[in-house]
């Protein structure tokens, strides 16, 4: 959907949360290229108009650099329009005005898709190839961008208030939008395409456990027993593949821990949205232009244990801070939560003791494994099936070492029974009828057990 097909709404969309506050001063706006299409007269003239009107306002606003009010620009461009325009029909003014005003304050093309509450993530590949993803399931849009320079303007919009920067030297950058979705970018000469941009969105209501449940995601029983796993204090490993709802499930399980703990979040873009009073937010920070001031998450793990944290929880362990976290959890920090990228449980404990070795400690792999059974008590797995629904596939305790070897004992698992007609994943949650033996540690933390949870 070009500019005149924005134009064409009937009613066009401001996302507010992707707009800067109401108090910002702006930097100064580059002119929108002319866009070529193959629209009727009317709608090339529409098309030209919206552009001159855009130019008019960020001429003027660069001229009159300050603090400007979303008031402010709107009174200015309806000025403009009046000058360029004055015979335009109050539709047409409110088009117009729409489309600028995303141009200056918000994403462009990318507003439509941000306020969408149906999109969940947002592919940019290139200015003319944009994907977005509904219930799983990727379709082509017909947004575009003007041309590579657009893209880029709106990734600097994007970036610039986080402190972060993107150039030919820097041409990867992660970064997160106002409503907290994360957000991706990279530029040439390692994108082919053009500039690149990815956006996982945020819903607009934060997924509770009732959703999940009603979503397939999981069962009565299982939702139960980790509501008592968070309670009862046990340190719990979210494991999954790329969007397989990772954190979408951590903020779920987060919301479990009472409220009158502390609880320090380490996070390299801020996700996280717990619903606590007493939460600390940490977010690390990468090197600047010099190559210098960089805040790991190993940091920010080891300065959170200064903190007196009654739980830390990690957005994502993928290095050497995973030994910090392991040692967290051994040293009286119970509870604590975060994730990983892994295909399987067994798949996950391999991972995280390869992460331990690139912490650059020479420790013998038999001294790793015991951390990690001393340390991990669940392995909760994540998966997005292959009709897009996103399932928790099975929960496995880990339950000591035989040997050299972590031994696990599954709880919960999803049965696949096949796929309907229409496509569907078809099958059915199970116990195994294993009562964990983290029940204990459960108890004496003053969480009750129900033992029906584990009849097969």
């Amino acid at each position: 959907m070009g500019l005149l097909d924005r134009l064409n709404r009937s009613e066009p969309t401001v996302n507010e949360s992707a707009a800067p506050a109401p108090e910002q001063t702006l930097p100064e706006q580059p002119a929108l290229p002319e866009e070529k299409t193959g629209g009727s007269a009317a709608d090339n003239e529409m098309g030209e108009l919206a552009n001159r009107i855009h130019r008019d306002v960020a001429s003027i606003l660069a001229k009159q650099p300050g603090t400007r009010t979303e008031e402010d620009i709107t009174s200015l461009i309806d000025q403009v329009i009046n000058e360029e325009a004055p015979e335009l029909t109050r539709k047409d003014r409110t088009a117009i005005t729409g489309v600028v005003m995303d141009e200056i304050v918000g994403f462009g093309p990318l507003e439509t898709l941000l306020a969408d509450s149906t999109v969940s993530e947002i592919m940019v590949n290139g200015p003319k190839q944009i994907y977005v993803e509904r219930k799983g399931r990727l379709t082509r849009t017909n947004v575009t961008f003007q041309d590579d320079d657009h893209v880029r303007r709106i990734i600097d919009r994007i970036v610039s208030p986080l402190g972060r920067h993107i150039d030919d030297s820097n041409p990867m950058v992660d970064a997160r939008l106002p409503d907290g979705s994360r957000v991706n970018a990279i530029i040439p000469p390692i994108s082919l395409c053009g500039p690149s941009l990815t956006i996982r969105k945020f819903s607009d209501k934060p997924l509770t456990v009732r959703n999940l449940i009603a979503f397939g995601s999981m069962s009565e029983d299982m939702a139960a027993f980790l509501e008592a796993a968070v309670c009862g204090k046990l340190n719990i490993l979210v494991s999954g593949g790329t969007g397989s709802g990772k954190t979408t499930l951590l903020n779920v399980l987060s919301a479990f821990i009472p409220a009158d703990e502390r609880i320090v979040t380490i996070e390299d873009a801020a996700e996280l949205r717990l619903m606590q009073d007493h939460v600390v937010s940490l977010e690390s920070r990468p090197a600047n232009l010099e190559g210098a001031g960089a805040i790991t998450i190993r940091d920010l793990v080891r300065n959170a244990l200064r903190m007196r944290p009654d739980r830390i929880i990690v957005g994502e362990v993928r290095g050497g801070e995973t030994l910090d976290m392991l040692q967290a959890m051994n040293t009286g920090h119970d509870g604590s939560l975060t994730t990983a990228h892994a295909n399987t449980p067994r798949d996950a404990l391999s991972r995280i003791e390869t992460m331990v070795m690139m912490a650059g400690m020479d420790l013998p792999v038999s001294a790793i494994r015991h951390q990690i059974s001393g340390a991990l008590d669940l392995i909760v797995q994540q998966a997005r099936l292959r009709d897009g629904s996103r399932k928790i596939t099975s929960i496995s305790e880990v339950s000591g070492m035989e040997g050299d070897i972590i031994t696990t004992q599954e709880i919960f698992r999803f049965q696949n029974d096949g796929r309907t007609e229409d496509g569907k994943v078809h099958g059915h949650f199970v116990q195994t009828g294993v009562r964990p033996s983290c029940c204990e540690k459960m108890e004496s933390n003053g969480v009750k057990i129900d033992n029906r949870w584990f009849l097969p």
